[in-house]
């Protein structure tokens, strides 16, 4: 089976908080060049942002708003060949919609396990609250026009995560995961950050991030045994 794994595109509420940076028609092409290249989507994790509405909390009303603000690709994500899988960005998809936080796929003769990643994140799963709080702060700040504020924070925070070790002890946890499943792939979004990587019979990937105008996927041929992640040129 040919699948394509796109992640993280943070679709938002369309206003100065709406972090996914796309002209909609050019990021409507891009999905049909997938649809047209591969059997199945799948979208792993963070597509909508609903940690960013105007009452803190009302993550249910942030999912509807990004929805109606971005109607179109909402429909294309309806149609039978994609598959969600949340993250903690739209975490209420879950409660709300029964949308899975992983997922686990027999094809091809190849087992791949599909899963966000957040699960990893010390501080969403110890205070899952207080990261969530900050998300929304970073909302409002944009909201308020603070944007040299909100990128001095973006930029710290990028600082703090963009060191190697970090990077090698996501990639320990997914392995770790995968073989918990008796996985062969393991594919993983959530750090924004693409990568492929062979260790020993395991293979893992990251989907990188559809964020901020940046077109970025995972491609697998469960049948070929091939795999690798890409960039989309409009």
């Amino acid at each position: 089976m040919k699948i394509a794994v796109i992640s993280d595109l943070h679709l938002g509420a369309g206003d100065a908080c709406d972090w996914f940076g796309h002209d909609e028609g050019q990021f409507l092409g891009f999905l049909r060049f997938l649809e047209d290249n591969f059997e199945r989507v799948v979208l792993l994790g963070d597509i909508w942002e609903t940690l960013t509405p105007r009452r803190r909390g009302d993550a249910v009303g942030g999912l509807k708003v990004a929805r109606e603000a971005h109607s179109a690709i909402a429909r294309r994500f309806e149609r039978s060949n994609y598959h969600y899988v949340h993250g903690n960005h739209d975490l209420v998809a879950g409660s709300a919609e029964g949308v899975p936080d992983r997922w686990l796929l027999d094809a091809g003769g190849a087992r791949v396990l599909f899963t966000h990643g957040h699960h990893h994140d010390l501080l969403i799963s110890k205070a899952r609250w207080l990261s969530e709080f900050g998300v929304w702060v970073g909302g409002w700040i944009r909201r308020a026009g603070l944007d040299p504020l909100y990128r001095a924070f973006r930029g710290l925070e990028r600082l703090s995560e963009s060191n190697s070790g970090n990077d090698q002890r996501f990639r320990r946890w997914a392995l770790d995961v995968a073989r918990d499943y008796r996985a062969d792939i393991v594919v993983t979004g959530h750090t924004h950050r693409a990568q492929c990587h062979e260790e020993g019979p395991r293979v893992f990937l990251n989907s990188g991030s559809c964020q901020e105008g940046r077109f970025s996927f995972s491609a697998l041929d469960t049948a070929r045994g091939t795999f690798g992640v890409h960039g989309f040129e409009p």
